[in-house]
């Protein structure tokens, strides 16, 4: 009598164990939308960690070089043929981009401001530097087309605003 039990008792603890648990209790792990939820929770906040990151690289690290005329700066964009005004410009637009990134509204159009500079970059590392740091700029294309095509909404939010006020 113990053969024929034994297996029965057997499966029915092997699918009583693989059965899903809808109240939570003695597995111990949330139900799947609770589970998605943070997980898509965990997502939005790495996403903005990126953008404030980005915005302290492009604010800090690449704009306030050319805003102070740094010897770097000034070198490069002399081989350029640009001067000073074509560093203060580029300047400029990397911090407006830097500090749009951090506006909701703006994030994505920042996001694809920034890359088409990036495009611009990658160009004149290739023709003028001969390729010298010419991947910098492939790698920052990357997260900021990320953050465009997951920010995409927020391109409509300013194009409702801009109907607006038109």
């Amino acid at each position: 009598m113990s053969e024929t039990t034994a297996p029965l008792a057997a499966s029915a603890t092997a699918s009583a164990a693989g059965a899903p648990s809808g109240s939570g209790s003695g597995s111990g792990s949330a139900p799947a939308p609770a589970r998605a939820e943070r997980r898509a929770r965990r997502a939005r906040i790495a996403l903005r960690g990126l953008q404030v990151f980005l915005a302290l690289f492009y604010g800090i690290a690449s704009a306030l070089p050319k805003l102070i005329a740094h010897p770097s700066a000034s070198e490069g964009f002399d081989k350029m043929g640009w001067g000073n005004a074509g560093m203060y410009t580029i300047g400029v637009l990397e911090l407006a981009g830097a500090i749009a990134l951090l506006v909701p509204v703006l994030q994505s159009v920042a996001a694809v401001a920034l890359g088409a500079l990036m495009v611009g970059a990658f160009v004149v590392q290739v023709v003028v530097f001969d390729g010298q740091n010419a991947a910098t700029p492939l790698i920052l294309i990357v997260p900021l087309a990320l953050i465009a095509w997951k920010r995409r909404e927020s391109n409509r939010a300013l194009l409702r605003w801009a109907r607006r006020q038109a």
